[in-house]
């Protein structure tokens, strides 16, 4: 078999573990599409005004809970579950093996891409029918471009965030411990105009608002062009690029516990 032929085999039963995850199926599937059911019955579904390009409120909040989704499937996902694999030896068993160590990241990475595409289209479809969202058109190439750079960096991070990872017991609190606080200061949960601007100006170095703000202008039906938010896009590779140098230099691939 070819390498790329065990990349897919590892692909599936990345899938296959992902779904049958129930805990990893709900943060990264379900509970993007609660949120926005919640934010929408909370707050109402009012049109934004002249200041928001007269979209519905919603319109704004899709976006917002793809970025969410997609951190979820990525960082989150890597960060835990290579952790998980490293403390139970699998890492340090595939290393010795004839297979290439690069298809475990292989079949991993393309869950977090397959689980991107597929909420993406579920929080879409479900905003345009229940919520009456604009959907991108002419700016699809930003909003594709935008998800690709973005799911890639997240993934290159969750890899080497798993470097200060001591063991998977620690691996929930301390992703959550990340992401959390940039979410709610990254316009995920609160609009960054209601943050003080010391704090929105924080925000816009780390990765996760350019990300949030990279998918709004794609849905923004003010936006003319592709939609692409070239510098989101550098800020969002930059961060992915540094978390693969990182990973590459501090990847661990023995389980850290102490055996007996």
């Amino acid at each position: 078999m070819t390498d790329a032929g065990r990349a897919l085999v590892q692909l599936r039963a990345d899938l296959k573990v992902f779904v049958r995850n129930p805990a990893a199926l709900f943060f990264t599937a379900i509970l993007p599409v609660v949120f926005l059911t919640m934010f929408v019955s909370i707050f109402g579904n009012a049109r934004t005004g002249a200041e928001y390009g007269n979209v519905r409120v919603s319109t704004l909040q899709v976006p917002a809970f793809i970025a969410l989704a997609v951190v979820s499937a990525s960082f989150v996902g890597l960060a835990m579950g290579l952790t998980s694999i490293r403390e139970d030896g699998v890492l340090k068993r595939v290393r010795g093996t004839p297979v290439p160590s690069w298809i475990v990241f292989a079949g991993r990475i393309g869950t977090a891409f397959v689980s991107t595409a597929v909420v993406t289209a579920i929080l879409c479809a479900i905003g345009a029918l229940a919520f009456g969202v604009t959907l991108p058109t002419s700016t699809l190439p930003g909003l594709l471009a935008t998800l690709a750079v973005g799911s890639a960096s997240f993934c290159a991070l969750g890899i080497a965030y798993t470097a200060l990872i001591p063991g998977d017991d620690a691996a929930p609190a301390m992703t959550n411990a990340v992401v959390l606080p940039l979410y709610f200061i990254s316009g995920v949960f609160v609009p960054v105009s209601e943050l003080p601007d010391g704090l929105a100006s924080v925000a816009g170095v780390l990765p996760v608002k350019p990300f949030v703000d990279g998918l709004t202008i794609a849905f923004d039906p003010r936006t003319t062009g592709t939609g692409l938010a070239a510098g989101d896009l550098a800020v969002i590779a930059a961060w992915g690029v540094a978390g693969l140098l990182l990973a590459v230099r501090f990847f661990v691939w023995t389980p850290r516990r102490k055996v007996g």
